[in-house]
């Protein structure tokens, strides 16, 4: 009895889910495009559930219009108005066919040996697709798409036919409607009231920019006394792309509202998009010098140095990557795909790779330098015969300061490979001098100066005291040698110096005090006179 109720449970629950996972199917199921008459059927049914979506204010009825849009071929049409064009397309198509014909599906050929069909006394044609994306598919063919307008201007006078769809709801621009007489007319195939629009909307834009500007300006003025705070400098960045952006959107809407097509709506999309894509760009551009600001802030907190050499690198990074990807999204918008782009390029991967080798060396020679640390900005280094103070640390080189002023920039792909003295990293400055004083100098004389250099070097707060030497050295030509070798606790080379300069003077006043004089060179010449006898 058990098994009996689980099988009727099982059964019953399959009867539930059966119907729901063909719902699925249905609505997953692609659409016919096997034959002309597949295509037509397809066309015709998507466009009916279109006028009834009209008709029920369905806010989905666009979708419907991007569907009908792959019966068509719209290989030809400027990827940059696909979108729109192939949707005025599918409604003008629909328009002209309710006025000239009732279809009959029973009468189109629904055999794949049928490569080119035409719709009877029309230039409305399907046609077998060869190649592409579209491949074995039969599409409304891409003439049909690109003479649809003519099509539609050569009917549009034509009433509905008895039985037909009655169109597909294609209404006619307001302006074209409720404008002067004279403004219907054509130059270059555009209405004469598009040209005029058009002119007046660019005047505006250019308006509209100026007065966006000028109203960041006046928020300028009331930051002006802050000038290093976030909110200025957020200010600063925006101040003149703002007034771009701003005129792009209008001019954006503008086209859209009067409607214009062709040609001349792709260029002037192409432009619009341009132009907000730059001006953008350039205001993200701008807002890495307050990142930058920021991240020094937080820097300058921390005792760690790596993240000062940090800072210019993740600034410069965050540059390239704004531009970057700034003109990867306008590729986009301009209607390319983005991604076939970067596979062509993968196919020329290892012709670029090694053109880019170095360049590549660089960026993981800088890499290693962040990560190794051998020396940071503001050091003295001494690395493949230059000498000098460390600058900057970018990402393809290193800029050193040389100490007779000239800016010498070394590839990081050296300095990763080469031997680095980093002067800069010395806990001591050593210095080794030899004093010279006269022969004159008695010995005691000479055994107090080197007592009073020792307590010199002692009592100075920035010498070493566990390791120096003051030893009467050496007797040489012209003077009696004193080796003075000691150490300052400094990595200042400014206070090196200033130190130095003070031992100096205290020796030299130790000298004067106990009438050691020091020795500079000198020769004594001795002449023995003979006194000849005559004899």
């Amino acid at each position: 009895m058990i098994q009996k109720s689980k099988h009727l449970l099982l059964f019953i629950t399959l009867a539930v889910l059966i119907p729901c996972f063909n719902l699925n199917a249905s609505i997953l199921s692609p659409l016919k495009l096997d034959h002309a008459r597949d295509t037509m059927t397809s066309y015709l049914s998507i466009m009916a559930k279109y006028n009834a979506a009209i008709t029920n204010k369905d806010e989905n009825a666009a979708q419907l219009l991007m569907e009908a849009s792959r019966c068509f071929d719209l290989s030809q049409v400027n990827p940059v108005i696909r979108d729109k064009y192939s949707m005025k397309a599918v409604q003008q198509i629909k328009e002209v066919i309710d006025r000239v014909i009732i279809i009959k599906p029973e009468l189109i050929p629904d055999s794949q040996d049928v490569k080119r069909w035409r719709l009877k006394d029309t230039e409305i044609t399907i046609s077998y697709i060869k190649e592409g994306d579209h491949t074995g598919e039969y599409l409304f063919t891409s003439e049909t798409v690109l003479r649809a307008q003519e099509f539609y201007n050569k009917v549009k006078h034509l009433p509905y036919l008895k039985g037909s769809g009655n169109g597909a709801h294609l209404t006619t621009a307001f302006w074209e409607k409720n404008l002067p007489a004279w403004t219907q007319g054509e130059t270059v195939n555009v209405p004469n009231w598009q040209w005029l629009g058009l002119l007046i909307s660019i005047l505006f834009g250019f308006f509209i920019k100026f007065l966006v500007e000028n109203l960041i300006h006046l928020f300028k003025k009331l930051t002006e006394r802050k000038d290093a705070s976030l909110r200025h400098k957020s200010i600063l960045a925006i101040e003149k792309p703002s007034g771009l952006i701003a005129a792009t959107f209008f001019w954006l809407g503008t086209v859209h509202l009067l409607e214009i097509e062709g040609t001349l709506l792709a260029t002037l999309l192409v432009l619009i998009k341009v132009t907000f894509s730059i001006s953008f760009i350039w205001a993200a551009y701008n807002f890495t010098d307050i990142i930058a600001s920021y991240l020094d802030r937080l820097t300058q907190k921390t005792e760690n140095t790596l993240d000062d050499q940090l800072v210019p690198l993740v600034t410069k990074a965050l540059r390239v990557f704004i531009v970057i990807f700034g003109l990867l999204m306008t590729i986009q918008n301009l209607g390319f795909n983005v991604m076939s782009l970067m596979a062509g390029l993968g196919l020329g991967g290892l012709a670029f790779a090694l053109a880019a080798k170095d360049t590549a060396a660089n960026l993981f020679g800088s890499i290693m330098i962040i990560i190794d640390r051998p020396f940071r900005v503001g050091d003295w280094i001494v690395a493949n015969g230059v000498e000098g103070t460390v600058e900057e640390v970018g990402f393809r080189s290193t800029r050193i300061r040389t100490f007779y002023s000239s800016l010498v920039t070394v590839p990081n792909s050296i300095l990763a490979t080469t031997k680095i003295d980093n002067m800069g990293e010395r806990q001591y400055r050593r210095d080794l001098v030899t004093l010279g004083v006269t022969y004159e100098t008695s010995p005691k004389s000479l055994q107090s100066f080197i007592e009073g250099i020792k307590e010199i070097i002692k009592s100075n707060p920035h010498t070493r005291k566990d390791y120096f030497h003051v030893v009467f050295k050496s007797y040489a030509d012209f003077s009696l040698n004193i080796m003075l070798y000691y150490f300052i606790k400094t990595d200042d080379w400014s206070l090196e110096l200033k130190e130095r300069e003070n031992i100096y003077f205290e020796i030299y006043a130790l000298a004067d005090k106990l009438g050691v004089n020091f020795a500079y060179p000198t020769q004594t010449i001795y002449h023995e006179k003979k006194e000849l006898l005559n004899e």
